[in-house]
């Protein structure tokens, strides 16, 4: 891609513009040309343009661009005649363009800190993450904290315990995450430092599990996590920055350019997270445009506070116009989604209700009385629901606020939504709700063989019902839930979205009925997340007086192999027309 300057071929351009001003300053032409649209600021030549604007629209050539919006979109001739001299002029070379992309569920505080923590790829047996954790462990100071993951049991090969930890880690405190992040694995010493023993009980919402002997054995689900995540000190304010600055330059790298911090608070507070924002935002260091969920749980102080007080962290490109509401946890072998029919696994060691058929975290009075105060506030309710049970439950709350309220601009979504009832797949159109679904996750991976083993190969063929989601009308969004997978690459999302199977192609598949087009898939990204977020008359398309939120490819999505899409690089992210990511810069 060159740049240039279209120099004296525009010289009978710029006398016509000069002209005119002339003209215009002597007040004898005001009402012949007050419709003269201004030069382009910037414009895209030679490129494949997707408008994503009909279903058989033929790629345009060139997109002229002025003050943050798309001035014209057309052929070479057409746009290079919005230009003058001071016009930049980004010569693409045949790349294609589409508009930039929405991550509806990610965690770019936690991910920055994961990437400075130990990490242990997905998959890892036992003596690889062994191997890891010592290693971790020899470059920690005497009895600091070692915080990494992530593992599935699947992949360890037994069932985890505490012993395996200690021997690798006898001094210091250990938690790894799982690759749900709904579960941890501790070693002897973080229990100590936790007082966790044989005599705690589980907490409401959450699992301490006990080995043969009735101790605890190092594995927490859910709200027992916090028990010993309440111990570990914060990371101080600049390793946070540094954090936070890295994901944010990591998502502008693959074209993504506007987010849902899906649970604001996840990696380090919410006031900590929301301010950290705001301040980068004051110092022009953000470019995404940002929407911020704040977590609420019932009867939380803290919580309520923060809804309370979000206004004050309203910027141009932040809104904490956002409520998460945990339902459930996961469907893996931990068993905390909640479900209509009991899982088909059995759990060694735990005979409590919630390895029967999971856990609802809020009653569902309560969730109602609370999605019709915040719908009623204006405010967008995001579910965690990943068991049918959970994602109805949102659903009837749902309902709740619309009976009470009347139907609103507020799209409340139910995120993951990896079990669904048929008869609840509907109700989302008729409410007005959203789906908001996984696909980095659609794959043959280690957490879906967790799941499988969970619920049985029966209801693995109906996990992630997309395509019956498009068809009955709903409004479907994706969402990463990045670092919880390993990559914020949307392209991934893509691939599995269309194949359901391992990027590059792989022998098995996983929910394979649940698969759709790669156009559906692409305006899962763009057109469907301008209109979840209330803005498809700016965003999520590609033409004249919509905002110029772009992404350069380096490769036609609709001309390459699909079980290429993986690889699909992206070359430049524009956001309000500013390039904010250069590949050739790098």
């Amino acid at each position: 891609m060159r740049e240039t300057s279209l120099g004296h071929c525009l010289l009978r351009v710029q006398f016509i513009v000069f002209a005119v001003v002339v003209l215009a300053s002597c007040g004898g032409i005001e009402d012949e040309y007050s419709d003269i649209s201004p030069a382009a600021d910037t414009i895209l030549i030679n490129g494949r343009i997707h408008t994503l604007n009909g279903d058989a629209e033929p790629p345009a050539q060139a997109i002229a661009i002025y003050d943050g919006k798309i001035l014209a979109v057309g052929d070479n001739k057409a746009i290079e005649g919005q230009a003058n001299g001071r016009t930049r002029v980004v010569d693409l070379d045949g790349k294609t363009v589409l508009p930039g992309f929405h991550d509806f569920h990610v965690h770019p505080i936690f991910a920055g800190l994961q990437h400075q923590q130990c990490r242990i790829p997905q998959g890892s047996n036992l003596a690889e993450i062994q191997r890891r954790l010592k290693a971790c462990v020899e470059k920690a100071e005497p009895g600091a904290w070692v915080i990494g993951g992530q593992w599935d049991k699947s992949a360890v090969g037994q069932t985890p315990h505490k012993s395996l930890l200690d021997v690798v880690a006898p001094d210091n405190p250990v938690l790894l995450g799982d690759t749900s992040e709904h579960s941890a694995w501790v070693n002897s010493k973080a229990l100590a430092i936790a007082q966790i023993t044989a005599a705690v009980e589980s907490p409401k919402g959450g699992v301490i599990e006990k080995d043969d002997f009735g101790e605890p054995s190092g594995v927490l689900h859910e709200y027992a996590v916090g028990l010993v995540k309440q111990h570990i000190p914060p990371p101080p304010y600049a390793q946070v920055r540094k954090a936070l600055i890295w994901s944010l330059d990591k998502m502008l790298s693959h074209g993504i350019t506007s987010f849902t911090e899906a649970s604001t608070g996840y990696a380090v507070g919410v006031q900590r997270e929301l301010e950290l924002f705001a301040a980068l935002a004051d110092e022009g260091e953000l470019k995404h445009r940002i929407r911020f969920c704040i977590p609420w749980a019932t009867d939380n102080v803290d919580h309520e506070v923060s809804v309370e007080t979000r206004q004050q962290y309203v910027r141009e490109r932040l809104n904490p116009d956002c409520v998460k509401v945990g339902l459930d946890g996961v469907p893996t072998e931990s068993h905390t989604a909640a479900m209509l029919e009991p899982y088909a696994g059995y759990i060694e060691g735990r005979a409590d209700e919630a390895s029967v058929r999971g856990i609802l975290m809020v009653e569902q009075q309560k969730l109602n009385d609370a999605v019709t105060r915040f719908d009623q506030q204006g405010l967008t309710v995001k579910f965690h629901a990943a068991g049918d049970a959970a994602v109805r439950a949102g659903l009837d709350a749902v309902e709740a606020a619309r009976t009470s309220n009347g139907m609103s601009s507020q799209r409340h979504n139910i995120a993951h939504g990896t079990f669904v009832k048929v008869e609840d797949i509907a109700r989302a159109k008729e409410l007005q709700a959203t789906f908001e679904v996984s696909p980095y996750l659609f794959g043959p991976t280690p957490i879906n063989d967790s799941i499988a083993n969970a619920v049985g190969n029966e209801r693995m063929e109906r996990i992630w019902p997309v395509r019956d989601m498009l068809e009955s009308g709903s409004l479907v969004v994706p969402g990463s839930d990045w670092a919880v997978v390993p990559s914020v690459n949307p392209w991934i999302a893509v691939e599995t979205l269309v194949t359901r199977e391992q990027p590059g192609g792989s022998e098995t598949s996983v929910g394979k009925s649940g698969a759709i087009t790669l156009d559906e898939a692409i305006r899962l990204f763009t057109v469907n997340g301008a209109k979840h977020m209330g803005n498809e008359d700016k965003l999520g398309k590609i033409a004249a007086g919509m905002i110029a939120d772009l992404v350069v490819l380096d490769q036609d999505p609709y001309a390459v192999p699909v079980k290429q899409l993986h690889k699909t690089k992206v070359e430049k992210t524009i956001i309000n027309g500013e390039i904010v990511f250069d590949r050739s810069q790098l």
